[in-house]
């Protein structure tokens, strides 16, 4: 199957078919379904088919005009359910049709189901119609039909028996598809849940089926069914809908686990046993197989699996302790650009992270992109990771990760690895970078901190800024909250590394609204960091700043006041401040009345940010929000309406 597709529809205009008949026949009493006619000696009738407009694309059942010249071996009987082509200015997914022309040339002793499935207008028909128009050769016919609801494919399906003399029922079209090869029927727009498509697909082992659907479960449990021999009714397919979605849609996968069904009879007893047993249930061969295929789903991974180069074998693993899906190049590259510190882990605790990284960097250190490249190439090859070049991100699909990671002699040490090759990634960042990092970074962390205990520390303390500034505030103050205790214990109180815990801590506080534990928190901060720096060290006037906002939010005006004027009274070189501190003695004036200081400071804060954010972001427009009120209570209304207006457009523009 296939995820979400690219593509441009177009619609066509309706034309009718013209289908002309052979010789003649001595006449007779004419049909309702427009085969017979008068007769007479001549030539047979002409039969207009006036095409209907079929579904949300704008389908026409008419004749591609570039198709009319095709070789005489194609009857004219194939012009009934006819594709039309595809847009001329489609932009198709030749990755898709690739791998669509494969699997429809393999193995032709099997009947071939594929099916496209994604949201309603990513371009579903056009694929299927583009590999039709490129393929048309291998099938002697190719039958659309529109399979909205049960009406209108049995409609298409009565037309094929009409056309092809064989009857006038669905039924009678089917067992002529049973008994005829080499043909193509395409189910588009199969969308309805409700729909067992199941019910009008040829029961037998050869020809091709291709089928669009934005239900990527709608074949999925029909199959399951079909192949556990189990009656389609509403609890039946309630469980298959949960043992396919448990598969991740994967045909192989539900083809094994109904021929596991059909022995047992106990589809909700499979539930169960496979959260238990997944290794053990998708390396089993079925005993009786519905065709001459004979691998497992895990044999058909391993065989590919071992042909791999072990730099690939390495990263598969590695990669199966993150998220199947967003996996960055990034990750890997940062972390070979790792810098050790004091308090970092040692190079023995890092030593299989450092080994592997050190493939991809060239004689000077330097990270080859080229070589990475060549390895995911590699991975891909098999089939065993894809890549989405829009968002420029690896993936996985579940059960391949899933089963990557049963297969390692050695979990722990590729977990820790990975965990340290994510933690060296993450250190160093730059806080505007951090917060880009938690917009992607979340899902693998989630999944490296799922189980694992006495991992490292500092790692964790980098893991949980993400969270904090991914707004997972709870996550973050629990994380932070148990290294807290840790590093008092270890540390002691006034060491940097425990100061920076509670610098974070003491933010997620304030986030959450928690100010009475955020106070608590920046009063002992403030101490330990005035007793190690004196008061006006940058360090000390930012949690200065941050304490007499704590204090303003819970309402001890007094004690905010004498901090600000406190801030104020310090020799500050304003010109190398940081916009933070400058947002802190802005802020500090704000709550002193000081409106024409605050104004001062917040513009030259807003200058440096300007300096290396881009303009959309979300500190620029926080100082933006504040400088507008303080222009309001100047009384610069005009000033303050305009600097409203842009900050409302671009939050618009970033945030919907």
């Amino acid at each position: 199957m296939s995820s979400q597709l690219d593509g441009i529809m177009s619609s066509c205009d309706s034309q009718p078919l013209y289908i002309i008949g052979g010789q003649g026949g001595p006449g007779g009493q004419g049909h309702s379904h427009g085969t017979g006619g008068p007769g007479g000696a001549g030539l047979g009738p002409t039969v207009h088919i006036i095409a209907q407009q079929l579904i949300a694309d704008n389908l026409y059942a008419t004749l591609a005009s570039d198709q009319a010249g095709q070789s005489s071996n194609i009857h004219a009987s194939q012009t009934v359910n006819q594709c039309p082509p595809p847009s001329r200015i489609f932009q198709g997914r030749q990755d898709i049709l690739d791998k669509m022309r494969c699997f429809f040339t393999s193995n032709l002793r099997i009947q071939h189901i594929y099916v496209l499935h994604g949201l309603g207008g990513t371009g579903k028909t056009q694929i299927a119609l583009k590999f039709i128009q490129e393929s048309s050769s291998h099938f002697t016919n190719i039958f659309f039909l529109d399979s909205s609801s049960i009406d209108t494919i049995g409609a298409w399906l009565k037309n094929i028996a009409t056309t092809k003399n064989v009857g006038s029922s669905s039924q009678d079209a089917l067992q002529w598809l049973q008994s005829n090869d080499k043909w193509l029927l395409f189910f588009d727009n199969a969308d309805d849940p409700k729909l067992n498509l199941n019910n009008f697909l040829p029961q037998c082992d050869h020809g091709n089926i291709l089928i669009t659907t934005r239900n990527p479960g709608l074949y999925a449990v029909a199959l399951l069914l079909r192949s556990a021999a189990q009656c389609p009714t509403d609890d039946n397919k309630r469980t298959a809908t949960q043992i396919v979605k448990m598969l991740h849609y994967l045909p192989l996968a539900i083809i094994q686990a109904g021929a596991f069904i059909s022995k047992s009879g106990d589809m909700d007893g499979y539930l169960t046993l496979y959260e238990h047993n997944q290794a053990r249930l998708l390396s089993q061969k079925p005993a009786q197989s519905h065709d001459s295929y004979s691998w497992t789903v895990y044999t058909t991974w391993q065989i590919n699996f071992e042909k791999l180069s072990q730099p690939a074998v390495t990263l598969l693993q590695l990669c199966s302790f993150l998220h199947y899906q967003g996996i960055s190049e990034q990750i890997f590259k940062n972390a070979a650009n790792y810098k050790f510190g004091p308090s970092s882990p040692s190079k023995d605790e890092l030593k299989m992270a450092l080994e592997f990284l050190s493939q991809f960097s060239g004689p000077t250190g330097i990270w080859d992109s080229f070589c990475f490249l060549d390895v995911t190439n590699e991975i891909q090859a098999y089939s065993l990771m894809k890549f989405d070049s829009g968002r420029k991100m690896f993936s996985m699909h579940p059960l391949v990760h899933n089963w990557i990671r049963s297969t390692l002699p050695n979990e722990e040490s590729y977990h820790c690895c990975t965990f340290g090759i994510v933690g060296m990634s993450l250190t160093g960042l730059s806080v505007e970078d951090q917060r880009l990092a938690a917009l992607w970074m979340q899902p693998h962390i989630d999944f490296l901190l799922h189980g694992t205990k006495d991992l490292n520390l500092n790692f964790r303390y980098e893991y949980a800024k993400i969270y904090a500034f991914g707004g997972r505030l709870n996550t973050a103050a629990e994380l932070l909250e148990g290294m807290l205790l840790e590093r008092r214990d270890h540390l002691g109180g006034q060491h940097l590394d425990t100061l920076e815990v509670m610098y974070w801590l003491g933010w997620v506080y304030e986030s959450q609204g928690n100010y009475h534990e955020a106070k608590a928190i920046q009063v002992v901060e403030l101490q330990q960091r005035r007793t190690l720096f004196g008061n006006d060290h940058p360090d000390t006037v930012e949690i200065m700043g941050k304490l007499a906002l704590t204090y303003h939010r819970l309402g001890e005006l007094k004690a905010a006041e004498e901090l600000a004027t406190e801030l104020l009274s310090m020799k500050i070189n304003l010109g190398t401040s940081h916009p933070d501190m400058l947002e802190n003695l802005a802020q500090a004036c704000h709550f002193l009345g000081k409106l024409e200081q605050t104004e001062e400071l917040q513009l030259m804060a807003l200058e440096k940010r300007r300096n290396v954010l881009v303009d959309n972001h979300p500190s620029i427009l926080q100082i933006m929000g504040n400088l507008a009120i303080t222009y309001q209570l100047l009384g610069k209304l005009k000033d303050a309406e305009e600097l409203q207006f842009v900050t409302l457009e671009k939050k618009r523009k970033s945030l919907g």
